[in-house]
């Protein structure tokens, strides 16, 4: 069998609020939405984000920030420091800036309006 990455799914409590961070903070277009789901484009993925059912809402206290073991990453091509800081301007909490021995990137993780974490990736 031969598989090809294609989508990943985050069960989101507003599909609406993540849909406009992510076209905003990363340009990504939108290639299909209803109700309680959008799919953007993020180049060789798509993100999909898929409205939690609302029995599961119903326990979820407001403003409550689901753990999770997922890290979305997008390689810019700007300058880490700059979009760093411009997302830090809009309200977007962002980690420092790091690397590590032997690797040929810089990075910073952010998380989005849920709680989710993506990380900005750049070539040294």
């Amino acid at each position: 069998m031969k598989a090809r990455f294609d989508t990943i799914i985050l069960y989101v409590q507003n599909v609406e609020l993540l849909k406009n961070f992510y076209v905003e903070h990363f340009s990504l277009k939108v290639i299909e939405e209803d109700s309680g789901w959008v799919l953007l484009n993020a180049g060789a993925v798509n993100i999909g984000l898929h409205k939690i059912g609302d029995l599961y809402l119903e326990e979820i206290e407001p403003g409550y920030q689901f753990d999770n073991n997922t890290k979305l990453v997008f390689e810019i091509d700007v300058d880490i420091e700059s979009a760093r800081n411009e997302l830090i301007s809009k309200n977007t909490e962002m980690r420092e800036i790091k690397t590590f021995e032997n690797y040929n990137f810089w990075l910073c993780d952010g998380t989005d309006p849920e709680g989710n974490v993506f990380q900005l990736k750049v070539k040294k």
